[in-house]
């Protein structure tokens, strides 16, 4: 019960155990494997974060300043923004107790994902579990089929040879690639290239509008229709909903209590990158954005939009990897293969978690209207509803939010010492 005071057992002991485990390795193999393959640092998990926040919703972004007008798209940025730090610090908090509880009764978790259903399982019971696995399950299942979109739509501005659906199946058959990553683990580089290619489109965008300068008979008309600006503000919403992988990549990390603030800081960075892009493509276009969901659309063809293109393709193969791997996991746990060391059996497990989104994605050849009915439908709820109200259910007594000051003040302790 959390009213009963036990000993305090610092999350993240078994994380730390593989990690010394491999530091007693010197061969060069496990040296390059560990740098490019294997992480799971506060910064590794600060790359994650900040490059899973921003990708395909980078070249909406302006499309959705055109619906809400200018003030209003900047307002709604930073208010998402700060208020999904505020739901994922109180992720962190929820995992932080639930790994507590279950480290306390000796649970090893060398082999097994720590997920936000199973984080409500343990602190609130089966049918909070049934809610968590929905919301996240869903939203991840359409995220991931809004980046195979996304690829299809992206393309067809450097190469339109084939139409949009022949290029959908074509990335949906390398999208299928991401089986053969175990974790969250092993996307250090990924992560790493994931964000530099993010930045490199974001101040190519801001940049080449503002070098374009306005177009003439340019209008800012914005917000015209009520109903266009409530799509536009859950555009926005969307962007900032990565929660629905936060359990996972504080799972990776060797020291999950580290996690605090890693989502705050990485979203004041993708705010550097949304902000100015966004702001600078509607002052150059205006209402031409309208009728324009895609920022690509409007900019003249040039080597280095053709560059753009091509990196935002790769970031979005990141993208689809991180949306789908957490479909992954409960896919192995449902069927019983999580636990297992053989990464070739696993791979094969999960095709056919690949093959609907695959098929949702040529059904449904447009992402803008799905990301914002994601964004009002899944993300409001993932994100900001039931993180929410699970942490207050949790600690609503004082007994339990005693037990979480001890919890916490050790964790801090431990953080001194190393």
């Amino acid at each position: 019960m959390a009213s009963e005071k036990v000993e305090t057992v610092v999350a993240g002991n078994y994380v730390e155990m593989e990690r010394e485990e491999e530091a007693n390795s010197t061969s060069t193999k496990s040296k390059l494997s560990r740098l490019f393959w294997h992480g799971g640092s506060v910064y590794d998990a600060w790359f994650s974060c900040a490059s899973n926040q921003v990708a395909q919703v980078l070249l909406t972004l302006p499309y959705s300043f055109s619906q809400l007008g200018m003030i209003s798209g900047i307002s709604f940025q930073l208010f998402y923004g700060l208020l999904g730090s505020w739901t994922a610090y109180l992720i962190s908090v929820l995992y932080v107790e639930y790994r507590t509880r279950k480290e306390r009764e000796k649970v090893d978790f060398r082999n097994h994902v720590i997920q936000w259903f199973e984080v409500l399982d343990g602190l609130l019971g089966k049918h909070w579990r049934n809610i968590g696995l929905f919301f996240n399950c869903t939203f991840l299942l359409f995220g991931s089929v809004i980046q195979l979109i996304a690829c299809a739509s992206n393309i067809y501005y450097v190469n339109d040879s084939l139409d949009k659906r022949t290029w959908t199946y074509i990335f949906g058959a390398c999208c299928a690639a991401t089986v053969f990553i175990p974790s969250f683990h092993n996307y250090r580089i990924w992560s790493f290239l994931g964000l530099i290619m993010t930045t490199f489109t974001a101040w190519y965008l801001t940049i080449a509008s503002l070098l374009h300068g306005q177009v003439e008979g340019v209008t800012h008309s914005g917000p015209s229709k009520m109903v266009l600006y409530f799509t536009g503000a859950t555009n926005i919403l969307y962007t900032f909903g990565g929660h629905a992988v936060t359990v996972e990549i504080m799972h990776a990390m060797w020291k999950p209590q580290k996690f605090k603030l890693i989502y705050l800081v990485a979203t004041i960075y993708v705010l550097t990158l949304t902000l100015p892009s966004a702001s600078a493509v509607y002052w150059a276009f205006g209402d031409m954005l309208l009728n324009r969901s895609n920022a690509f659309a409007l900019l003249p063809r040039t080597k280095f939009r053709d560059t753009a293109v091509v990196l935002m393709l790769i970031h979005q193969f990141i993208t689809f990897g991180f949306a789908c791997t957490p479909l992954y996991f409960v896919w192995e746990k449902f069927i019983g293969v999580h636990e297992t060391k053989s990464l070739l059996k696993r791979a094969l497990t999960r095709l056919p978690v690949v093959i609907p989104i695959w098929f949702l994605a040529i059904i449904f050849p447009f992402f803008g209207p799905i990301n914002s009915t994601v964004g009002s439908l899944l993300v409001s709820f993932t994100v900001y509803i039931i993180p929410a109200m699970a942490h207050m259910i949790t600690f609503a007594s004082a007994s339990s939010r005693e037990v979480t000051k001890q919890t916490t003040n050790t964790l801090y302790l431990n953080l001194i010492d190393t």
